[in-house]
């Protein structure tokens, strides 16, 4: 990762009031690089493909949930009930668009779509967040199915 995300990382998780440390660091980069929300596995794989000491199963869980618990990441399951990662600061990336969510490899991929207007609320409700997702078969495991 280039230097100005690890010092930007550093500068994030100092600010939410947690120790700065070289893992949560690596965690973080990884979250703000990646094109969709991570599951643990897909976070282990790419830390160890790294040049650098590999975070061992327990230790990544535990960087995970404190990134989660200090505002810095987003936890969310996915269609087959696997837990996806994605850095809080990105959330902007995720608020204007649609997701498409895959039912067989679980992936989640950003569309080039905008989201349909809200519905008309009785008096009185307020709308806090919109989530759309469409599911089905990404392209690799429609491929496969076919």
């Amino acid at each position: 990762m280039a230097a100005t995300t690890a010092a930007s990382s550093t500068d994030l998780i100092r600010a939410a009031g947690v120790k700065v440390t070289r893992g949560r660091v690596r965690v973080l980069d990884a979250l703000n690089a990646a094109r969709q929300p991570l599951c643990h596995g897909e976070l282990e794989l790419q830390l160890a493909s790294a040049d650098e000491a590999s975070l061992d199963r327990v230790t990544l869980y535990r960087i995970l949930d404190s990134l989660v618990a200090c505002g810095l990441a987003l936890k969310a399951v996915d269609t087959r009930g696997v837990f996806r990662f994605s850095a809080a600061a990105a959330r902007h990336r995720h608020v204007d668009h649609v997701h498409f969510r895959c039912i067989d490899c679980g992936g989640v991929f950003c569309l080039k779509a905008e989201l349909p207007p809200p519905p008309k609320l009785p008096r009185g409700f307020r709308l806090q967040q919109i989530d759309f997702d469409l599911r089905g078969l990404c392209a690799e495991c429609g491929t496969r199915a076919a």
